[in-house]
Parts: C-alpha cells; sequence; structure tokens
C-alpha cells in the first residue's frame, strides 16, 4: 500500500515520490503521501501526512494504537532503495507509538524486499510527552 500510496505525491520540484501505509492495531490502513511546495518549507513528508490522516479522521476521542508503518520511495515513482524517515517524522512518530512500534523501510518492489527498526533504534533518546511532566 505504501508503493501504491507514491503514486499520490505531488512532487514537481524534487521529482521523490514517497508513500507510507500506517496501521493501527485493529487493522486499519492509513495511507499518505509527501506533498511539496514551491518554498520547500511547507512541505509535509508521507508518513506525517498518514498519522495526521489518521489521527484527524478517527471515529473516537481515544487515539488509536498504531503498531507500524511501511515506507517507500523513489525518483519518478520507482522504488530506489531505501527511504527512511527523516527526523521530523520519527519525533511525530515519538508522539503517537510505543516503544514496539516498527518502521518497514522498502528496499525494492519486485522482489518485496524491506528492513524492519523500532522506533527506539531510528530515534534513540527521543523527546517524548513524558519530558513535559518533570
Amino acid at each position: 500500500m505504501a508503493i501504491d500510496a507514491m503514486k499520490k505525491a505531488y512532487v514537481p520540484y524534487s521529482g521523490y515520490r514517497v508513500g507510507a501505509a500506517l496501521q493501527d492495531e485493529a487493522g486499519h490502513i492509513t495511507c499518505g503521501c509527501n506533498i511539496e511546495n514551491a518554498s520547500y518549507t511547507p512541505t509535509i513528508c508521507a508518513e506525517r501526512t498518514a498519522f495526521f490522516k489518521a489521527v484527524s479522521s478517527r471515529q473516537e476521542e481515544k487515539l488509536p494504537h498504531f503498531v507500524r508503518i511501511a515506507v517507500a520511495g523513489g525518483k519518478g515513482g520507482v522504488i530506489g532503495g531505501a527511504f527512511p524517515p527523516c527526523g521530523v517524522c520519527r519525533q511525530v512518530m515519538s508522539e503517537f507509538c510505543d516503544d514496539q512500534f516498527e518502521i518497514l523501510v522498502v528496499q525494492s518492489a519486485d522482489p518485496l524486499r524491506y528492513d524492519t527498526y523500532t522506533l527506539p533504534q531510528l530515534l534513540p533518546l527521543r523527546f517524548s510527552p513524558e519530558y513535559l511532566e518533570k
């Protein structure tokens, strides 16, 4: 689904399409793609798009428990090796995910190959909401 989400990316400047598929514990999957802007700063990554869509479209006040996200990317829509989440996306994940959250970074589509990481592996010593309580 992350590979399919790449097709919806809006990338007139870089040409790098990234797609993400976020799964919660109920099995619901929310997809996102990167969306660029001419000034680059307002650009949003595929991972944050997926998280923000999932959070803003939830039916209950309680947040869903997210279990994994798959990320695929490449120039011109062709998967071009690993596209791991950027630091900002990793920080957003730390807001909504626990230490068991898995990040699947797609390496190739045919055959499908990916590496799996946990959030602490990609963002050790992360800043989490618990720090605000100290």
